[in-house]
């Protein structure tokens, strides 16, 4: 085994990452496969970030460390938290994320450290974080409702928002969608409900990041695709009413209008990132949406009201074009 983690590992970097602690008394704490400095840091005055403050990292060599990363990361503004992700063995995994104070921070960070070369031959890629924040519960006993739910989470995990609980008509089991205060939070909680569950109330959960995503990246389990697909949307209804042709009363794309305003101001094109949350009882399915602009340093979110259509595909365009229109109307409001 000692033989396998010195083929491993680079001695100069370990020897290197240590003089570099010392010597600038940097405080970094190994929690669940990941090893955190700050959050916040010693000094701090100010309150949390927001959103739109994190940048995730990936493409780093696995024997480079915090004394290289983090006075790099540094030259783009003050770092709340810098969260380097670790193998067992003491190896990086290859990504890391870096929260600073202010959504400018971050976008100074993928601006001028995206393409960085670290070592010869070695990039980094920076992009901004999607900070994922919601998880989905399965298999949860049908007898459980909202609201005792919500006080059973609130009570094994920090930072629970709402929750959503979803009864499958005729089913065995329910599910859920919780909604944490930040990224952090739901990553923590992510670790411990399964066991948690079994241990207080003996009964087995799943617990998953509630995506939209069939193609998750290799190299992060924390980091969520910017993705359109519906996989989880409720089945649409069996008996779809008719509709009047698309082209005799649509109004303009706002989607297009979308990408060819951000095309015209060239700040990249829009990424929606949607999660169904519930259907109301006004028969309506309600969405989560999130609308990111790479050179905008704030995403535009919020939440949709949709009638059910015949396809997921169509709820996906219907929700897509709402939010699109939410976001023209931010851009161009006096």
């Amino acid at each position: 085994m000692e033989t396998q983690q010195n083929q491993v590992l680079n001695p100069e970097s370990l020897a290197a990452l240590e003089f570099w602690v010392q010597k600038t008394a940097t405080k970094l704490v190994q929690v669940n496969g990941q090893r955190k400095y700050g959050g916040p840091p010693p000094g701090w005055n100010g309150p949390a970030p927001g959103p739109g403050c994190e940048v995730f990292i990936s493409q780093i060599p696995r024997d480079v460390y915090e004394d290289k990363l983090i006075p790099l990361f540094q030259r783009a503004g003050s770092l709340y938290e810098f969260r380097l992700m670790m193998n067992f063995s003491g190896q990086n995994r290859g990504f890391a994320y870096a929260k600073y104070g202010d959504p400018q921070s971050a976008a100074a960070a993928i601006r001028f450290l995206h393409r960085h070369e670290l070592q010869q031959g070695a990039q980094l890629a920076v992009r901004r974080s999607t900070e994922k924040r919601q998880l989905s519960l399965g298999d949860l006993p049908t007898s459980v409702d909202q609201e005792r739910l919500l006080r059973v989470l609130r009570g094994l995990s920090e930072g629970v928002e709402a929750v959503f609980l979803k009864c499958e008509k005729g089913g065995k089991k329910n599910t859920a969608s919780v909604h944490y205060t930040t990224h952090y939070t739901a990553s923590m909680a992510k670790k411990v409900l399964c066991e948690a569950f079994r241990k207080k109330f003996g009964i087995t959960i799943t617990v998953k990041w509630l995506s939209f995503s069939t193609k998750p990246r290799q190299d992060e389990e924390d980091q969520g695709e910017m993705s359109p697909t519906l996989r989880s949307f409720p089945k649409p209804p069996p008996k779809p009413r008719p509709q009047p042709p698309r082209h005799a009363l649509a109004p303009p794309d706002a989607m297009a209008l979308l990408r060819r305003v951000c095309e015209l101001f060239k700040v990249g094109a829009p990424l929606y990132d949607l999660q169904y949350l519930h259907t109301g009882s006004n028969g309506f399915l309600y969405f989560a949406y999130r609308v990111v602009i790479p050179d905008i340093p704030l995403p535009f979110t919020g939440v949709a009201q949709i009638l059910p259509g015949t396809s997921a595909p169509t709820l996906r365009d219907e929700v897509q074009r709402t939010a699109a229109e939410r976001v023209l109307k931010c851009i161009f409001q006096a």
